[in-house]
C-alpha cells in the first residue's frame, strides 16, 4: 500500500505542478504511465485479497492475465472494473497513434486512437481519471 501511495504522490505532482507549468503532451504520457504502474500495484493487492477469499485461480504472472481474471472476480464493483478498463488504455498508450494539439497552451490535448475511436486526453479528462483513481485507492484501503 505504501508503494501505491508513493506512486500517487508522484502522479499528483505531475498533474498539478508539472503539467500546470509545461503544458506538454510528454507530461501527459508520463502521467498516464505513472498511473499504469499505480494500478498494477493495486492489482497485486486485489490478487492477494482474492487469494485470501479463495477466488483466485493460478495464472501466469503477466499483467494482462491478472487483469482478465480480476475483471471477472470484481465485475460487481463498478470502481474497480472501471479502473481495470482504464488500465487497458494506459497499458497501450506508448504504442497507440497519438496526435498532439495546443502544446504549451491552456488547452493542451493528446488525441489517441484507441480501439478505432479517438480519445481526447485533456486537462478535464485527466482530472476525471484522477478522481476515479482516488476512489480506486480508497476502495483498496
Amino acid at each position: 500500500m505504501e508503494q501505491i501511495i508513493k506512486e500517487k504522490i508522484s502522479a499528483d505532482h505531475l498533474l498539478y505542478v508539472s503539467l500546470k507549468y509545461t503544458k506538454t503532451c510528454d507530461v501527459i504520457i508520463n502521467l498516464l504511465l505513472r498511473w499504469k504502474i499505480m494500478i498494477e500495484l493495486g492489482m497485486d493487492v486485489l490478487v492477494e485479497k482474492a487469494k485470501k477469499e479463495k477466488k483466485w485461480k493460478p495464472v501466469p504472472n503477466a499483467p494482462r492475465a491478472k487483469q482478465v481474471q480480476l475483471k471477472r472476480i470484481y465485475q460487481s464493483h463498478p470502481i474497480i472494473s472501471q479502473t481495470l478498463e482504464l488500465y487497458e488504455l494506459f497499458r497501450d498508450i506508448e504504442t497507440l497513434e497519438k496526435v498532439r494539439e495546443s502544446e504549451f497552451r491552456k488547452g493542451v490535448n493528446l488525441k489517441v486512437t484507441y480501439h478505432g475511436e479517438i480519445v481526447n486526453i485533456n486537462l478535464d479528462k485527466l482530472k476525471e481519471y484522477s478522481t476515479l483513481l482516488e476512489k480506486f485507492i480508497s476502495s483498496l484501503k
